[in-house]
């Protein structure tokens, strides 16, 4: 497949705008004597084909699987004595920079940094091997200006990133409600405005921008703002479910170790099954594990709506996906890419058999 401009100016751009680039070690589980004995792993557990296993994810609730397994050492006793080294991340092309690097070997990540770096790649470098989350993007808006959807014309709503999860969704409505906007530079019918996510708040507070199309828990911190909830983008989709958040691997690592790779995965499943059959629970092991990481939790008021709007399954939502991918073609952000073989969902299957549960599909994108 050719390189396309617009996805050549979009890696620039994001890598750009991802910089500096946020590894923290957080090395749950692998530090020390003690971390193993909170996490139930004896001293003389057996080591996978591996001694140590490299995750990423990014600390916010989309990725609470991650956050809670690490936390609650439900990875770690899938891999016995094969530790975890996990790296945290504030913007998907960073991690996917990390995974070809060498720095992860497996991630959680979001659809479209998924897309992209499997379509820069020509489908060399990684794969999609389980779900994680789906839900908890909202459009929220300062209701003093905006009570309508129709009102947001000649409005400043504010995206995480140029060509991100959430950019090309605002980008794809904007389109299909018939109004015009640059991808690239945002101007048009909206000011679509990338704004990190850690300042959004600061910028809605200043009156930057009028609202904005993101995921939790900066929807609820707007809400908590003063803002309201115009949309939620579940009710854009069909049974209300699409992929927020992916577990990737790089091809190596799974075709190397894949008894790791099952771990994982293992781990995924187990810590999925917990948190829904304990979601109070499972939200203050969350909470906990992002103090951890910001050095503060989140306040009730933004927390308990941020939860209640994210849904955690192991199925990747493959369908979804791949219209995923044609929205961000439409926004002329990418050109159509070849995403054939971007799923191996075998070793998840295979887990999902043995846990008495039901298989899930890959909507045709699975490697042959």
């Amino acid at each position: 497949m050719s390189a396309a401009r617009p996805l050549t100016t979009l890696r620039t751009l994001a890598v750009i705008a991802a910089l500096p680039l946020l590894l923290t070690a957080c090395g749950y589980g692998a530090e020390s004597d003690d971390d193993a004995e909170r996490a139930g792993v004896a001293a003389d557990a057996e080591k996978l084909s591996v001694d140590e296993v490299r995750i990423g994810y990014f600390p916010n609730l989309t990725h609470a699987t991650a956050l809670v397994g690490v936390q609650e050492g439900l990875f770690q006793k899938e891999l016995g004595g094969t530790t975890i080294k996990a790296s945290t991340f504030n913007a998907g092309p960073s991690e996917i920079e990390a995974l070809n690097s060498g720095s992860i070997d497996i991630g959680w990540i979001g659809p479209s940094p998924a897309i992209n770096g499997y379509a820069k790649s020509e489908g060399k470098n990684l794969r999609i091997i389980s779900g994680s989350a789906s839900g908890g993007v909202k459009l929220v808006v300062n209701p003093e200006k905006i009570k309508t959807l129709d009102d947001l014309r000649g409005k400043k709503i504010a995206t995480p990133q140029l060509g991100n999860t959430q950019d090309v969704a605002f980008l794809n409505w904007i389109a299909e409600r018939g109004w015009k906007v640059d991808a690239q530079s945002g101007g048009g019918d909206v000011s679509v405005v990338r704004t990190d996510n850690a300042v959004t708040p600061d910028a809605y507070k200043s009156g930057s921008v009028d609202g904005a199309w993101v995921p939790e828990p900066t929807a609820s911190k707007l809400v908590a703002a003063g803002a309201k909830v115009l949309l939620d983008e579940a009710d854009l989709w069909p049974d209300k479910k699409f992929v927020i958040t992916n577990i990737i691997v790089s091809q190596s690592f799974l075709k190397e170790h894949p008894d790791v790779v099952e771990a994982v995965l293992r781990g995924s499943v187990r810590t999925n099954e917990w948190i829904n059959a304990n979601p109070e629970e499972a939200k203050a092991s969350a909470n906990a594990a992002l103090k951890k990481l910001s050095g503060k939790e989140l306040p009730a008021e933004i927390l308990d709506p941020a939860w209640e709007s994210v849904t955690f399954l192991d199925d990747p939502l493959a369908a979804t996906l791949d219209s995923q991918a044609d929205h961000a073609v439409r926004a002329g952000l990418l050109e159509q890419p070849d995403l054939s073989g971007i799923y191996d969902l075998t070793p998840l299957n295979e887990v999902l058999r043995a846990a008495g549960k039901d298989e899930v599909d890959d909507a045709g994108l699975g490697v042959e």
